[in-house]
């Protein structure tokens, strides 16, 4: 038994060990980024941020053993997992199919016209509307990691670039609904009162009545 754990053990450790840290993803896979990004006109940080995300920064299973970092569904030859997903010879080659798949399909392609290649967030958000994944957090989830590990710094931006500045929710205000109630035959302001859980009295201020007098068909505000 004590063989066993310790096996396991060793095992944890040589496990670890071997596994990257987000920042050695980065420094290894940062330069396809970079050329991806400077031939397509796609941030960078959105490349590694999105692989990032969906290989768990190369420690997923399907990055592990189909060197497939960006969740891409399809056939695989491996005999090592089953998986639903797809599988690629390399890494860089999953990379390059990741700006295939963007400009291969019309709702991601746009985004390519539509935003320039250091706007991480409009890009992260716009891949989310086009329907990349099912979680509706995605696009900030994408947006923290390239914040965190600050990987807009391998977009190359200029200088005098300033980040597109999110527009501040607007909150409209809800108008209250007034409420009227239409005095019945042999209705007084005590009964309606009482129904309406309110006073006389604020039933006369409310009104401008000057006496308790009613009249069938009469609208009251509550």
């Amino acid at each position: 038994m004590k063989k066993i754990i310790l096996l396991l053990i060793l095992f944890a450790n040589a496990f670890l060990a071997s596994a990257q840290s987000t920042e050695e993803y980065i420094e290894e896979y940062a330069d396809i980024a970079q050329d991806l990004a400077e031939e397509h006109h796609i941030p960078a940080s959105i490349i590694l941020g999105v692989a990032i995300h969906e290989s768990a920064a190369g420690k997923s299973k399907i990055a592990r053993y189909l060197n497939n970092h960006f969740g891409f569904k399809g056939k695989n030859s491996s005999t090592e997992i089953r998986s639903a997903y797809k599988d690629f010879p390399t890494v860089d080659s999953s990379y390059v199919h990741f700006i295939t798949f963007l400009k291969s399909r019309t709702y991601f392609n746009v985004l390519f016209d539509k935003h320039d290649q250091y706007d991480f967030k409009a890009w992260a958000r716009g891949i989310q509307q086009g329907g990349y994944a099912r979680s509706r957090s995605w696009a900030s989830q994408v947006i923290a990691l390239i914040r965190k590990y600050e990987l807009y710094q391998y977009d190359n931006r200029p200088e005098d670039y300033l980040e597109p500045v999110d527009p501040k929710p607007v909150y409209h205000a809800k108008k209250k609904s007034r409420k009227t109630y239409t005095v019945k035959q042999g209705d007084n302001l005590s009964i309606i009162a009482k129904r309406n859980k309110t006073t006389i009295k604020a039933l006369m201020s409310k009104n401008g009545l000057k006496s308790n007098a009613l009249k069938p068909g009469q609208k009251l505000k509550l």
